[in-house]
Order: C-alpha cells, then structure tokens, then sequence
C-alpha cells in the first residue's frame, strides 16, 4: 500500500501532482506523470522581468560571433529569456476562452478575465489537494497552453500535454480534456491531430466552445477552407461569441470578403466587455486595416486594443508596424525593439532586423544579423518542445538565413497543408534557390482565394517577372503597393525598385 499523508492523500499521488502542476525537478524525473523529456521541457521559476531582458541582450550579442557554433549556446540562452516568465505572465488573450470544467473547485472563468498567473497558482494549490480532480487538471492543462501561447513560451506545452493526459487518465471522455488536447495540438502546429481531438470533444459536448473554435482553426490551418466556413457557421449557431466571431470573420477574409470581416469583428469588439477580448478583437480590426494600408485607422484599433491592454503584445508589434509604413521608423524601431526584449517572436524579430537594415546606420548590420539568428534559437526551442516551426522556419530562412532549409521546411509543410501561407512560403522558397518555373504554380495557388495580402502579390509579381511574364508582373506588383504600400521594409522596397525595372523595360 501506499503511504499516507496526514489529510489521508496516497504519497506517491501527491509527487505526481507536483511533477505535472509544478514542472519536473530532479528528484520527480521518475514519477509517472513527469514530463518525458526533462532537459527540453523543464519548467523554470519566474524572475525578474530585468533578468529576461538581460538574457535576450546576451543572445542578441552573441549573434554576432560564429553562427554555426555560437546558435546552441544562443537557444539555450533565449530559453532562459523564455522561461523565466512563464509564470509571472498576463492574462489569456486571444478570446479562446478555456472550456469550462463541471468538476473543477477553481472556476476556470478566472482564466478568462485576465489574472492568469493567480489562477495557476490556485490550480496547483487546489490540485495538491484535490488530485483525482480531472476537470482542474483539464483547465490547467489549458492555461498552461495560454502561456505559452500568449507569450511566446513554448516550454509550457509539455506540461500541458502532461496535465491534459493526467485529466484523461481519470475520465477518459471528458471534452474538456479533448478540448485541451485540440486546442493544444492547433498550438503545436499539429493541425490534423487538433482537428481529431475536437471532434472527439464536439462528440462529448457539441456546444464546447474550445472545441467548436479548435475545429475551425484547424480546417483553416489545413487549408480547408471550404469546410472551414461551414464550421464557422456551425459554430456561430451553437455558441455565438467573441470567439466564434473572430474565426468567421478570418475565414471571410481569406475568402477577400473584407467586408464581412469587418462587419463582424465590430460586432466582436461591440460584445466585448473584458479587457482581454477588448486588446484581442481590437488588434483584428487593426491588422485588418493594415493589411489593406489603412494605417491611421489601424493606429486607432491599436491605441484602443493598448487601452484596454497596455501590456498586449500583438497590439504593441502592430502599431508598430503601422509606424513603421507610416514613415515613423524612429517609434517603430523603439516599438519593436520593446517588444522582442521581453518576448522574441519570429514575426517582430524579422520585421525589427529589417528596418535595422534599412536604416543603415553604423551597427546596424550586425544588429539584424542579431534578430535574425535569434529566430533559430526561437525555432529550434519550439521544436524541442514539440511544436512543427517548419513555416517559420521557411518564412524567415528564405530571406534572412539559409535558402536550402527554407526550400526544406516549405515542402515539409506543403506535405501536411495546402494553405494560402504554405503556398506563398513554398512559391518564395523555390524562387530563391533559382527554382522559379516551380514557384509560380504555387504564387497563384497562394493568391487563388482572394485573399488580399500585399506580400502574396509581391511575391507573384516577382516570380512572374522572373519567369518572362513582364504584364503579369506589372500588374500584381502595382497591386501589392496600392494594397499595402508599407506591407514589408525591405519588400516594399524591392517591389518599387522590380515595378521601375518592368515600366522601363516597356
């Protein structure tokens, strides 16, 4: 028998617990719910934000000695940048508002409305406690995917998948579990195995609004567009909300209807009334702008999304990215320079190198070269935690690092998807390593739905001027500047500089 605690808790349960609600030490690398792989997944303590910022400063430096030899030190540096705030983190933000779980003595409606980090602290409490709790363990599992999501942490993904398993282990058909499951798979990047799960939740609960949410975004991230929108439909009948809304309104807009999109992302921001989905919807209805080169209305949907949220990154990156179209780089380099010292993403990471690169002042070479190789190290500890990067990985490598292994990670991709992303990434990939013939089948199959993004255009107009298409080229390269005219700092630029080429050679 096992022994027994004072409040009558089998031991060897409550290490489990601790395992799995805490992250694995050394003495729990044993018990049956840590976590398979310590040296990749080991959780660590909060420190101070200073310190977080100190390690990115010492990945950035040391991006500036040998690449090849330097990247497995820098990934393990930005790991402890990463890591440190996984538990001092914000609230959840993407209005992806965890399932609610019957049996859990800790609400998980605190997940939702804004104090995270609290309610992880009181789940973990609650769980030592109460550890044949499935439906805490099913919202922790959840908000450990929250922080890893938000924050761009993947090291909290294997203890979510721990802390979902644990859930399932003792109610196997619970959807809030198999919702957790969807909805951390779709973080990963493992879209079929999201799509799987969610519909094994939607059998349990066909209201589960992670589910109906997960379900969406997987067919979408599959590029199944077609199914997509009826499940958004689906899912607008069954749980109409900020949720569902955002995801209708994306699957229109990848259809080209902007209308629609904005239509129901007002709709989104007008039922909002936390300041988590407020800080979310706004910053839709800013990219949406932006991507049509509407940058003073797409400031005003960030200055609101700031208000509601001061500390919300997407917000923080996309205004500064509109200051940055603007002609107001000076902001914009701030902006994002802000940005990736707390939380360095592939997205702002490129965009912050480029205008580094387009400033050209002395330093600002090696300083791009510094955001640049901090992508690896991005991608290469999401990979260790289980995460597919192979479209961040193609995105950033085709223009900033090594066009083979952009030209490999694309394909891996397209193996599994067929999204207007994929294809796009595919079609650059390939025009970079000489291979334009290929990559303009694959420029139109990324522009074939309507969706207007200015870089898709660009990239089409450039193939098509590679391949002898000089009317084509013309005309989507003078789409992409009129759709988008700031869409990239330096795409911009050679969009412009290809569009003069092409006039004069007329």
């Amino acid at each position: 028998m096992s022994p027994r605690t004072n409040d009558g808790e089998p031991e060897s349960e409550r290490h489990q617990v601790d395992a799995v609600a805490e992250g694995p030490s050394d003495t729990d690398s044993e018990d049956a719910f840590a976590v398979e792989d310590t040296e990749a997944t080991q959780a660590l303590e909060a420190t101070d934000a200073d310190d977080r910022v100190a390690a990115v400063r010492r990945v950035a430096a040391a991006g500036r000695r040998w690449r090849s030899v330097q990247l497995g030190a820098c990934a393990a540096m930005l790991a402890v940048a990463l890591t440190a705030g996984a538990v001092a983190v914000g609230a959840a933000r993407d209005g992806q508002r965890p399932a609610v779980a019957t049996a859990a003595a800790v609400s998980p409606g605190l997940l939702a409305n804004g104090d995270l980090d609290s309610s992880i602290t009181a789940l973990q409490a609650h769980l030592r406690a109460q550890p044949r709790d499935f439906g805490s363990w099913a919202t922790l599992g959840l908000a450990y995917v929250e922080q890893a999501r938000t924050k761009g942490d993947p090291s909290r993904y294997p203890q979510a998948e721990q802390a979902l398993k644990r859930s399932l282990s003792l109610r196997a058909d619970n959807d809030q579990a198999l919702a957790g499951r969807a909805a951390l798979a779709a973080a990963r990047h493992d879209f079929a195995g999201a799509l799987e799960y969610a519909d094994r939740a939607l059998k349990q609960n066909p209201y589960s609004e992670r589910a109906l949410c997960s379900r969406i975004d997987a067919l979408v991230e599959l590029g199944r567009y077609d199914d997509a929108e009826k499940a958004a439909n689906l899912a607008d009948e069954r749980r109409p909300g900020v949720p569902v809304f955002t995801r209708y309104a994306y699957v229109h807009e990848l259809r080209g209807d902007v209308t629609t999109a904005r239509r129901v992302l007002d709709q989104a921001l007008s039922a909002a009334t936390s300041p988590g989905d407020i800080a979310y919807v706004a910053t839709q209805l800013g990219q949406l702008a932006w991507n049509q080169g509407q940058y003073a209305e797409a400031l005003t949907f960030y200055a609101r999304a700031l208000a509601a949220d001061d500390t919300y990154l997407p917000a923080l990156e996309g205004r500064a990215r509109a200051q940055a179209a603007s002609g107001r780089r000076t902001e914009a380099v701030k902006g994002l320079e802000d940005v990736v010292a707390r939380y360095p993403l592939p997205g702002p990471l490129v965009a912050l190198g480029e205008l580094y690169e387009l400033r050209g002042t002395k330093g600002d070479a090696a300083k791009a070269e510094d955001q640049y190789t901090l992508v690896d190290a991005w991608t290469a500890i999401a990979r260790a935690n289980g995460v597919n990067v192979d479209l961040d990985t193609a995105l950033a490598a085709a223009d900033h690092g090594d066009r083979a292994t952009a030209l490999r990670a694309a394909r891996d991709d397209w193996s599994r998807r067929h999204t207007v992303h994929t294809a796009d990434a595919l079609a650059w990939a390939l025009h970079v390593n000489g291979k334009d013939a290929e990559a303009l089948t694959y420029a139109r199959q990324a522009t074939a739905t309507g969706y207007r993004n200015a870089s898709f255009l660009y990239h089409r107009g450039v193939i098509e001027k590679a391949t002898g298409h000089p009317d084509d080229a013309r005309t989507h390269l003078s789409a992409a500047l009129k759709l988008n005219p700031g869409f990239s700092p330096l795409g911009a630029r050679e969009a412009r500089t290809a569009l003069k080429t092409l006039e004069a050679d007329k």
